[in-house]
């Protein structure tokens, strides 16, 4: 580490004069130096890694195109349960690649190392495991579990097979997110009491009505293969399919596609390993197109104080109707400032709020009620214990961090995936800090449909 960086850290708690300017240089420098490094690797024959993808829908296709920016990577096959989405792999990907209906046929290749798992939320934690035991390193979607139930047993898989497994949430490889973390671990808000983190969505397709192809039929996709591990069987229905997050038996609704991602991106910036008390609430307000999930959702959720952080309490909030447009933050308070990171990584802001030393008197106060001598005594003594200064509230500039111009968390996140294919290096979202995440995430679920408290004990990882 360079002596600048080493000064720039140190000082990050105390300083006032740091500037959006002097933040950028100094803390995104060297990390754009890591990966222009690793863009311009030379990459031998032995060093490639050969990927598979299991589920070419919206995110498996964006997955791919990620890990396809890693040096060295080549896609070998896919495999997905549209024979439409099949034929597309092969336009956008090369002819020549091996395509299939069934994941099994994909893990028993020999010339796969690593699997994309971007399936349907219900087939996550069942490929995975397939997966660990045939050897393939796994980068497994987000929530990594359907039921929180399947959460242990994944995790006893992954440490059993020593298999590479990282769950894809990308903001906790972020830049952003990582310079966020290091200015809060410097004291830069105080003391942390609570955070408030949302999504906000104004649109059809924010809402999950993605597109249907006309050709969508018992003929071109495996209908039977997609349902086989529901309680409950349903005839063909292409909306079930092709929307199927907004559908319990096979999605986990807002919680688990969108929840989860402000609990990853908290857990890594506050190091917690989860709360204590979960409670949420919800409804079906706009988008009645026969989902069974809510389209707007809040929770509010407790973390008790741990060696890691203070007790401070989350409140979550998914609303797909909202007037406010397209918006998604996440608020994190402390006593002496608010970190805003706004986007999917790409920056954030902190303004700063410190109380005077003095508590204040008279104003929005009970002085006035009181005689005029007594309200002459009390100035005078108050004024006699604090000086001008200690009774002004302190002026402490605040500061903007953004990315760099192009930047997207999701290259930097398989490329960390990459690394520990490769080279042996630890993920940066294992199973035990992805299950961590997306089980109170699947609690607001059970909080919502069952209407209670969950109660979680986040070190044993199990509902109490």
């Amino acid at each position: 580490m360079s002596t600048d960086r080493r000064k720039f850290l140190k000082h990050l708690g105390t300083s006032v004069l740091l500037t959006s300017a002097s933040l950028t240089s100094l803390a995104a420098r060297e990390e754009n130096e890591l990966r222009i490094l690793r863009a311009e690797k030379r990459v031998g024959p032995n060093d490639k890694i050969r990927i598979a993808t299991i589920g070419m829908g919206i995110m498996g296709f964006n997955d791919t195109r990620a890990a396809l920016t890693v040096p060295g990577v080549e896609l070998v096959g896919c495999c997905d349960l549209y024979k439409g989405r099949l034929e597309r792999a092969k336009e956008v990907f090369g002819k020549d690649i091996f395509t299939t209906d069934d994941h099994r046929a994909i893990l028993d290749r020999k010339d796969v190392d690593a699997v994309i798992i971007a399936t349907s939320d219900n087939w996550h934690s069942a490929i995975a495991i397939d997966a660990m035991h045939k050897g393939k390193a796994v980068y497994s979607e987000k929530p990594m579990v359907h039921k929180i139930s399947q959460g242990l047993e994944e995790i006893k898989v992954q440490k059993q097979t020593k298999s590479v497994f990282q769950v894809g949430s990308q903001r906790v490889s972020s830049i952003a997110y990582k310079k966020a973390k290091e200015l809060y671990e410097a004291g830069a808000i105080g003391q942390i009491n609570s955070i408030e983190a949302s999504f906000n969505r104004q649109s059809a397709l924010g809402a999950w009505q993605y597109t249907i192809p006309f050709d969508a039929s018992v003929q071109t996709v495996d209908w039977a293969r997609f349902q086989a591990n529901a309680p409950v069987k349903y005839d063909y229905d292409s909306k079930r399919f092709f929307r199927w997050r907004n559908y319990r038996e096979y999605g986990t609704g807002v919680a688990g596609d969108l929840f989860v991602h402000l609990l990853s991106g908290i857990h890594f910036i506050t190091s917690s390993k989860g709360p204590e008390k979960i409670y949420s609430i919800g409804d079906l307000a706009y988008w009645k197109d026969g989902r069974n999930v809510p389209d707007v959702m809040s929770a509010v959720i407790h973390y008790g104080e741990t060696k890691e952080h203070p007790a401070f309490q989350v409140t979550l909030r998914v609303n797909f109707i909202s007037g406010e447009g397209d918006h998604s933050t996440t608020k994190i308070v402390g006593s002496e400032g608010v970190m805003d990171l706004g986007g999917e990584g790409d920056g954030f802001t902190i303004r700063k709020s410190k109380m005077p030393v003095a508590p204040g008197i008279g104003g929005w106060d009970s002085l006035y009620t009181f005689t005029e001598a007594q309200q002459k005594a009390l100035m005078d003594d108050y004024n006699k214990r604090y000086s001008q200064a200690d009774q002004q509230e302190p002026n402490i500039p605040g500061l903007t961090y953004r990315a760099p111009e192009g930047y997207n968390a999701s290259n930097d996140h398989f490329a960390n995936f990459m690394d520990a294919v490769r080279n042996g290096m630890p993920v940066v979202e294992d199973a035990v800090f992805g299950f961590r995440a997306a089980a109170p995430c699947l609690a607001c679920n059970d909080s919502y449909f069952e209407n209670k408290v969950i109660h979680w004990d986040a070190e044993n990882m199990k509902i109490v």
